[in-house]
C-alpha cells in the first residue's frame, strides 16, 4: 500500500506584488474555476502521485473581530497557500516539483518575501513549510494511478454492457460476472487496460504508524493522575467562558459572498479554505491543542475509510496553525456545493465542528464544548462564510469523480477480481454497474 501524504507551504506576500501574483495565479485557469492542468506556470498533470493541489491567497477579512474582547488587532502577514496531497512523501514530491517546474514556482515565489533569484527553491519552500496539525484522507492507499485505472475499468465494462445488451439477457448474475471477467482479461491482454498491483507498504511508514497508534495512549495513561486532578477546574472554567462568549452577528457584504459562488461548482468537487482567529486565552490555545491531537488520532487509527463521522463526500481536509498559534486553518476538497457541505457538517459531525471551531471568534455559542454551536444553523452558515477565503487554483487529477464514485470503483474491481462469488453476492456485483 501507498501511504497519501500532504505538503503545506506558507510565504508571505509582498503588498506591492500582490496584483502581480493574483495576474500569475489567474493565467494557470482556463477560465474561472478552472484550472488549465497543462499550465506553463506549474503543470499539474506532470505529476503522476498529485491527487488536488491549490494555491490561495489567505486574505483573512474577519481579524479585526478580536476588537470584541477588548484585544489589539494585530497585523498579520497575507500569505501565499500552496497545498497538496500526494501519493508517498512529501520530500520525494518536492524534489520532483523542483526539478519539473522550477521556473514557474519562481515566478509566483518572487512575490512573496525572502525570495530572490538565487534562493536555492527547495531549501526555500523547506523553510516555510507548515505541517498540518492534522489530516484527514479518504482512503489510505488509493493511488491516482489506482483511481484511473479503476475508472477505465468501469467506463469498459459500462460500454460493453451497453454495446453487447443482447447477448446478455436474460444471463444470471454469475455468468454475466464470469463473461465480464473474461472480457476484462481480454482488455488487459490487448493491453488496453491496464490493472496494477499494489505497492508494498513502506516499512518505515508502518513503523510510524504504529508507534503512534501505541504512544499516544501510553501517554495518555501517563498523564491521566494529572488530567483527572484539573479536569474540574477546566471544565468549571471552560463552562464560564462559554456562558460569557461574545455573538458577534456580522455578514460581510454580498460581494464576497458572490464572489466564493462564482468560483464554485465547475467541477463535481470543491476546495475549502476558511481561516479564523483563535478566542484569546490560555484555555482555548490548550483546548484547540488537544482537539487536534484527538482529531489527528482518530483520523489514522479509528474512523472507518470513505467517512469522516458519516460524511462521505470528502476526499482530503487538514487543519493547520497559521502563523504561531493565533489562527487556525481548514483545507478540504469535497464533492457537492457549499450548502450540502455545511448541512453534511451540521447534521451528521454537528459535535465535531464544536470541539474544533467553537474556539474561534464568533462562532455561535456551545454548552460543554459539544452541544449546540452548529445547532444554530443560520449563524453558523454565516460564521463559516465569513471566514471561507477564495481559491484562485485548483487542481483535481480526476475531475467528474466524487468520493462515492471511487469507492464504488474498487468495489467493482474487487468483485470481479474475486475467485468465487455467490449468485446473491453477483446480483449486488451487478447493482454497481
Amino acid at each position: 500500500m501507498t501511504p497519501q501524504g500532504t505538503f503545506t507551504i506558507l510565504a508571505p506576500i509582498v503588498p506591492s506584488r500582490l496584483e502581480e501574483l493574483r495576474s500569475l495565479l489567474q493565467s494557470m485557469n482556463e477560465g474561472l474555476g478552472s484550472v488549465n492542468p497543462n499550465n506553463s506556470l506549474v503543470p499539474f498533470a506532470q505529476f503522476d502521485t498529485l491527487h488536488f493541489a491549490r494555491f490561495a491567497i489567505l486574505d483573512d477579512q474577519t481579524v479585526g473581530d478580536l476588537r470584541i474582547y477588548g484585544s489589539p488587532v494585530r497585523t498579520h502577514p497575507l500569505y501565499l497557500a500552496f497545498l497538496g496531497d500526494i501519493d508517498g512523501e512529501e520530500e520525494a514530491f518536492l524534489n520532483e516539483l523542483v526539478t519539473r517546474a522550477p521556473d514557474g514556482l519562481r515566478a509566483i515565489f518572487s512575490c512573496c518575501h525572502g525570495f530572490a533569484s538565487d534562493t536555492d527553491l527547495m531549501a526555500w519552500m523547506k523553510l516555510l513549510r507548515s505541517p498540518a496539525s492534522a489530516a484527514y484522507v479518504n482512503t489510505r492507499g488509493r493511488t491516482v494511478r489506482r483511481i484511473r485505472e479503476e475508472a477505465a475499468l468501469q467506463d469498459a465494462i459500462e460500454s460493453h454492457l451497453a454495446s453487447q445488451a443482447s447477448s446478455f439477457e436474460a444471463l444470471p448474475p454469475r455468468e454475466i460476472h464470469a463473461r465480464l471477467k473474461r472480457f476484462v482479461e481480454a482488455e488487459k491482454s490487448a493491453g488496453r487496460l491496464t490493472l496494477s498491483d499494489e505497492e508494498p507498504t513502506p516499512v518505515d511508514w508502518q513503523i510510524r504508524k504504529i508507534l503512534h497508534l501505541i504512544g499516544m495512549p501510553l501517554l495518555l495513561l501517563l498523564v491521566s493522575p494529572l488530567l483527572i486532578l484539573i479536569a474540574p477546574f477546566y471544565l468549571f472554567q471552560l463552562r464560564r467562558l462559554e456562558k460569557a462568549d461574545l455573538e458577534p452577528y456580522i455578514v460581510d457584504g454580498d460581494d464576497h459572498f458572490d464572489a466564493l459562488a462564482e468560483s464554485e461548482d465547475h467541477d463535481v468537487t470543491n476546495p475549502y479554505s476558511a481561516l479564523g482567529t483563535l478566542k484569546p486565552g490560555l484555555l482555548r490555545l490548550v483546548t484547540i491543542r488537544g482537539v487536534l491531537l484527538v482529531i489527528d488520532y482518530a483520523t489514522r487509527h479509528i474512523i472507518q475509510a470513505g467517512r469522516l463521522g458519516r460524511v462521505r463526500t470528502i476526499h482530503f481536509a487538514r487543519w493547520v496553525l497559521i502563523g504561531g498559534t493565533e489562527r487556525l486553518g481548514f483545507f478540504s476538497n469535497y464533492d457537492g456545493g457549499n450548502e450540502s457541505y455545511m448541512d453534511d457538517f451540521i447534521n451528521k459531525l454537528g459535535f465535531g465542528l464544536n470541539i474544533f471551531a467553537s474556539n474561534g471568534i464568533g462562532y455561535p455559542r456551545t454548552d460543554w464544548l459539544l452541544l449546540g454551536g452548529s445547532a444554530d444553523e443560520r449563524r453558523f452558515k454565516e460564521f463559516q462564510r465569513r471566514h471561507t477565503v477564495l481559491t484562485q487554483v485548483l487542481y483535481k487529477a480526476y475531475p467528474g469523480l466524487t468520493a462515492v464514485d471511487l469507492e464504488r470503483n474498487t468495489r467493482i474491481r474487487r468483485g470481479l477480481e474475486s475467485s468465487s462469488i455467490s449468485e446473491q453476492e453477483a446480483r449486488e456485483w451487478l447493482a454497481l454497474l
